[in-house]
């Protein structure tokens, strides 16, 4: 049996957290591959690619937006077709928090957000935030929040911790709270 879901969330059948602005009504979510771990708990067997494969148009995109906001953190997704894993579409969230150590997506626009996906038939693909003073590796306050277990989760820092350079751009898988780094390919077009 699946250990119970945080009191603070509201998760419905599928166990994903729904965004609710205390209508109601949830957003109707699509469905997500990592129900099957729901599902089958027993059957721990789940494959995620172990690669982003991203354009560098996106690439850009995420990094221009992380620069923008700097000394904020700056949020956002790239949504793509339900069960592809292809990031196709930009869209840069504000920080509700605007905070140079924190990032918050609005409540009101989130919903906004699952509700245009779901009639799109999209989910997810990646979920992005930058750090503007430490490398691009989540935090445990980022790990609390990892609740989309199939997306990439997308780390822009916009310090140079590393001597690397201006920014580092790395991606991760976190399902359960276990943090999986991933290799980046970019690409010019899918």
């Amino acid at each position: 049996m699946a250990p119970p879901a945080p009191a603070a969330q509201d998760v419905r059948h599928t166990g994903r957290p729904v965004p609710s602005l205390g209508t109601g009504r949830p957003a109707r979510l699509p469905p997500h591959p990592a129900d099957a771990l729901r599902a089958a708990p027993s059957a721990r067997l789940f494959i995620l690619a172990t690669m982003l494969t991203i354009t560098q148009a996106l690439f850009d995109q995420i990094v221009a937006h992380a620069r923008e906001d700097h000394p904020d953190e700056a949020c956002g997704v790239v949504a793509g077709p339900a069960g592809s894993d292809r990031p196709e579409r930009f869209i840069p969230m504000l920080n509700a928090a605007r905070s140079p150590t924190f990032y918050e997506f609005d409540s009101q626009d989130l919903l906004k957000l699952y509700r245009e996906m779901d009639d799109r038939d999209e989910e997810p693909v990646i979920i992005y935030h930058s750090h503007t003073a430490t490398e691009a590796y989540p935090s445990r306050t980022d790990l609390s929040y990892a609740n989309e277990p199939g997306a990439h989760y997308v780390l822009v820092s916009t310090a140079d911790s590393d001597d690397a350079g201006p920014f580092q751009f790395r991606s991760y898988r976190i399902v359960e709270g276990q943090v999986t780094e991933e290799e980046i390919k970019v690409v010019e077009a899918y």
